[in-house]
């Protein structure tokens, strides 16, 4: 597999501002000429070794900050976007994509919301919305697509409120001891009653008498995190809304379903603070069973947790996450690697997270590689949500957790899995209407990209050929 060059020349001019160095002396320093570092800054040249470790070296710099995940998230969107039949014949080579995500990753954003707006635009149309023509609709991007991909070019980590998190785990000392009576008992010394009473919700806090209601029906895991969510909406008000502030949502709505997500994420990293998860999770190689144990958590909460662990300087396992219903809709996704999930439509059918819902109870594992030839380790398992009664319904869905196949022997997972056999690694892709795979058996639409081939005397696994 050819090594993927370095082109950073974004994060090189963004450094060589805030250290408020010209190209000059920043060439100086790295020990370039001054035509070469332009030239990377430009990404006409890829970034050298030599420069990665003089920036280590000279700034201290965390040079996996280099890497290009946000430019291969763009391109992975470019792609899906321009699979629109709206584009015709116009869609731009590979290297051109690359290099517009690189060199413009602004420009390519307004590119990606403005396809958004028109899809979702006609979307409605073809389905007669009848909110289409009301006035009081302020944006026609979905504001849980603007809040999706807020987390998502963040790496799904938020610095400032994952650090507030782990002090306010260290404070009240929550691992290893009674979370909820440490919690309840802190909420007590803002002036707030816990109550554990009946209730048709998990969580109702009433401003006014200052009162918050848990249902006694859910775990104690999901008992923690709305009580930590609740203290995260009253201590850590400021913060959230001042991150609020710097992602300029173009909704209230979106703003408003945001804090939301960012109490949960307050919540699940104090319950799983950063520095004790990431040494755990290296101890026992990622097994999810003793981290849910170690920590009281859920299996999907530690899933999740371990696809978030970014922090600059202190980063681990870089792992894809993402959580499917039983109809294949992706309700929940992240990647840290360089596999991308699709917008519209389901995730791949030959990746083993669909399989899951068939063997309940059981982690199912799959070596996989994708059209790019990038190779991975998957990892997927049903989880089932009670509601807490007889009659409530029972929600089912189905996680996946997996990273690049140089990281599978941290993974306990991955023991005795023959990852040197080429042939052990089942083809997988994005989605069907970008995949370039020509003979794939459970291929349910053409791409988009290509020209099919129609010949009524001749029928393979598919009724066409792809051009």
């Amino acid at each position: 597999m050819a090594i993927q060059k370095l082109y950073a020349g974004v994060k090189l001019r963004e450094t060589r501002t805030n250290l408020s160095l010209t190209q000059k002396d920043f060439a100086a320093k790295l020990k370039v000429s001054l035509p070469y570092l332009n030239q990377m800054e430009n990404n006409r040249r890829p970034v050298s070794t030599g420069v990665v470790l003089a920036l280590a070296h000279e700034f201290g710099f965390d040079v996996t900050e280099l890497s290009t995940g946000d430019a291969e998230r763009m391109v992975t969107d470019m792609r899906e976007a321009l699979a629109d039949p709206v584009f015709s014949d116009a869609t731009p080579p590979l290297a051109d994509l690359r290099l517009t995500a690189s060199n413009a990753p602004s420009l390519t954003r307004a590119f990606l919301e403005l396809h958004r707006a028109y899809k979702q635009s006609h979307e409605r149309l073809a389905a007669l919305d009848e909110m289409l023509g009301r006035d009081d609709q302020p944006s026609a991007l979905s504001p849980w697509e603007e809040v999706r991909d807020f987390f998502h070019y963040c790496d799904n980590y938020i610095d400032a409120v994952d650090r507030a998190a782990e002090h306010f785990s260290d404070k009240l000392r929550l691992e290893g001891n009674d979370g909820l009576e440490a919690v309840a008992n802190h909420l007590a010394t803002l002036g707030v009653t816990v109550e554990f009473s009946p209730l048709t919700q998990l969580r109702r806090y009433d401003e006014k008498r200052r009162l918050l209601q848990i249902s006694p029906r859910v775990n104690p895991a999901t008992q923690l995190f709305q009580l930590i969510h609740q203290c995260a909406l009253i201590e850590q008000n400021a913060l959230l809304e001042a991150t609020l502030d710097l992602a300029r949502f173009q909704s209230d709505q979106a703003r408003a379903i945001c804090k939301i997500g960012l109490a949960n994420y307050f919540a699940g990293a104090a319950v799983l603070p950063y520095r004790s998860f990431l040494n755990h999770a290296r101890n026992c190689r990622h097994d999810l069973e003793q981290l849910s144990e170690r920590f009281g958590a859920s299996l999907e909460q530690v899933a999740h947790r371990l696809s978030t662990l970014q922090r600059p300087g202190a980063k681990g396992i870089p792992f894809f996450f993402v959580r499917v219903d039983q109809a294949g809709t992706i309700t929940k996704r992240h990647s840290a690697t360089r596999l991308q999930f699709a917008r519209f439509g389901g995730a791949c059918p030959l990746w083993n997270v669909h399989q899951a819902f068939e063997t309940p109870g059981r982690f199912l594992r799959q070596l996989a590689e994708t059209p790019d030839g990038v190779r991975y380790f998957c990892l997927a398992r049903d989880v089932s949500k009670s509601g807490g009664s007889f009659r409530a319904p029972l929600r089912r869905f189905a996680i996946g957790l997996g990273c690049e196949i140089q990281h599978a022997t941290e993974l306990v997972y991955a023991d005795d899995m023959d990852t040197a056999n080429a042939q052990a690694f089942e083809p997988i892709g994005i989605s069907c209407r970008i995949c370039e795979r020509e003979h794939c058996h459970q291929r349910s639409v053409p791409p988009l990209q290509r020209s099919i081939r129609v010949d009524h005397n001749d029928r393979g696994i598919l009724p066409y050929g792809i051009g």
